[in-house]
């Protein structure tokens, strides 16, 4: 078929990869390029740098609603449009395409709809996940589903690492969709509303706060959902501490937020036991892990307040 491919991050990349050897590529549609670093440098998204190496047509609104954007778009005559991890379009974008245009989600929608549905699978201590294709409609997230796949999600896994796998299973779901589709053998379902159990909003700094009144596992899962960006925290002395990764320990009960240092490791109390911290970062330091981290540094007897 002939496609516009529509992403950013580096999630896309594997799916325009994988499509563009399978489809014509009509044109790759991402976001404009971002000041980024210290010395706030234009740097290009991913997917534009791959459809660069590639030699595919390039476009980079700034507004999805400017009416010469999308009368190029249509120029284009494309069978359909493939969204992945992009901005909410337009209806005058998304319906353009002869068949209309679908979406990589990473969640068996409807439940984890929204901005961040890995992160909030780990944080809430799910054993599995999954990806959803489905037709775009005007309320984000609702179109009706075409093809899901089941994802595991190993207890030691970070948002990182669900990120890594899911961005390879989306690009062989994708692939999956366009040969069903291209052949006429798919049927799109409506979304069982029932099934919209949890929300996956956007990541706010808010949500990083950890509180260590809690259990170790609930403390846990959100350091595992925050890592490797953007990141869950706390305070100690006046300092923020990012930390990275972390187990639950029964063993020690220092109590919620009392700091324990022993045999070179890092204990921080819970409501339950304790979680020992394995690598973390104070602020405007580099990340490093518990042995690093006491060598050059004096805790106190518990997190500030």
């Amino acid at each position: 078929m002939k496609i516009v491919f529509m992403g950013t991050p580096e999630f896309a990349v594997p799916s325009l990869a994988r499509l563009s050897g399978e489809h014509e590529v009509a044109a790759v549609v991402t976001a404009p390029d971002k000041p980024a670093g210290r010395g706030q440098k234009p740097t290009p998204p991913p997917v534009k740098i791959f459809a660069q190496n590639a030699g595919m047509r390039l476009m980079q609104p700034e507004n999805l609603d400017d009416p010469a954007f999308i009368n190029e778009f249509r120029a284009l005559h494309a069978d359909l449009g493939v969204v992945v991890a992009f901005r909410k379009l337009p209806e005058a974008v998304f319906s353009a395409p002869r068949l209309g245009s679908i979406n990589l989600h990473a969640s068996l929608l409807p439940d984890y709809r929204g901005a961040a549905p890995i992160q909030w699978a780990v944080i809430n201590g799910e054993t599995h996940s999954g990806l959803t294709t489905f037709f775009i409609e005007p309320v984000i997230d609702t179109g009706k589903i075409l093809l899901q796949t089941p994802v595991l999600i190993p207890e030691d896994y970070t948002a990182g690492d669900l990120h890594d796998r899911m961005q390879i299973v989306g690009a062989e779901l994708l692939s999956q969709t366009l040969r069903e589709l291209e052949a006429g053998r798919l049927e799109a379902r409506a979304q069982d509303p029932a099934l919209a159990v949890h929300k996956a909003p956007k990541i706010f700094p808010h949500h990083c706060v950890i509180d260590f009144s809690v259990s170790a596992k609930k403390i846990v899962d959100l350091v595992r959902g925050l890592s490797p960006a953007p990141g869950a925290r706390t305070v100690v002395a006046g300092k923020t501490l990012k930390i990275y990764f972390a187990k639950a320990v029964y063993d020690r009960k220092p109590g919620p937020g009392n700091i324990v240092v022993e045999n070179n490791r890092l204990y921080i109390g819970t409501s339950d036991g304790a979680v020992q911290v394995v690598d973390a970062q104070w602020e405007g330091r580099k990340r490093m892990s518990v042995e690093e981290l006491l060598r050059g540094s004096r805790f106190p007897d518990r997190i500030d307040e």
